[in-house]
């Protein structure tokens, strides 16, 4: 893995056999708080007018979107359960070098290193009102008895990974969205909306983070 500084100056990684960063080069930080907090939780909870979410991420990499999720749920009294799908987990001292702790708040970051370990084999009470687990398992062999409000699609791109964005797979992990749970992912290509469609949702064009021009925001109907 290689350490790399992105536009905004927040890191991300490259994954040189999957041939991809983990992260936009634009912004990692920036897309982050872009596709998954603003376009996806925040967007959920407006919609709906609640003060509890539980959230289902494909793809839980570096942590940041967890990070994030957490902090932002914390300053605005939102009861989170977060569960992130993640079949190559990374080494704790990679996560921990990434210098995410300069976005989160203390509280957080250390609850982050102090729980990371356990949260690869069970579920754990983060924080008050916020529970974290990482199921590492690959994605078509994730089951849970719950469904979710919220879905961050963050798996590497189409091009480098294209099981991750079949028809099969996309049908597996949104029999987990309730009704009127919100699917955002930070792509948008024709055969993802084809799909998207299929399975019953409404799909969107939503403004995209830097560098890219829209993104996908779907509601399952």
């Amino acid at each position: 893995m290689d350490f790399v500084v992105t536009a905004d100056g927040s890191s991300t990684l490259y994954h040189a056999e999957v041939g991809e960063h983990y992260h936009s080069k634009h912004g990692a930080l920036q897309e982050s708080k872009h596709v998954f907090i603003h376009s996806g939780l925040a967007y959920f909870i407006e919609k709906e007018k609640v003060d509890s979410v539980a959230i289902l991420e494909v793809g839980f990499g570096t942590g940041l979107n967890f990070l994030q999720s957490t902090d932002y749920s914390i300053r605005e009294g939102i009861k989170l359960q977060y569960c992130g799908i993640e079949a190559y987990p990374l080494a704790a001292d990679i996560i921990f070098s990434m210098g995410y702790d300069n976005y989160v708040s203390l509280s957080v970051w250390n609850a982050f290193k102090d729980k990371y370990a356990d949260a690869l084999t069970r579920s754990v009470h983060f924080a008050d009102d916020i529970d974290w687990q990482i199921a590492h398992c690959k994605v078509l062999e994730f089951k849970s008895d719950q469904l979710f409000d919220v879905i961050y699609f963050d798996a590497f791109a189409a091009i480098h990974q294209p099981e991750m964005w079949t028809d099969e797979t996309l049908a597996h992990v949104c029999q987990y969205l309730r009704v009127g749970g919100v699917f955002v992912t930070y792509a948008i290509t024709g055969n993802l909306k084809r799909s998207m469609k299929a399975l019953g949702f409404e799909i969107e064009k939503a403004p995209g983070a830097p560098g890219k021009r829209e993104m996908l925001r779907a509601v399952k109907l």
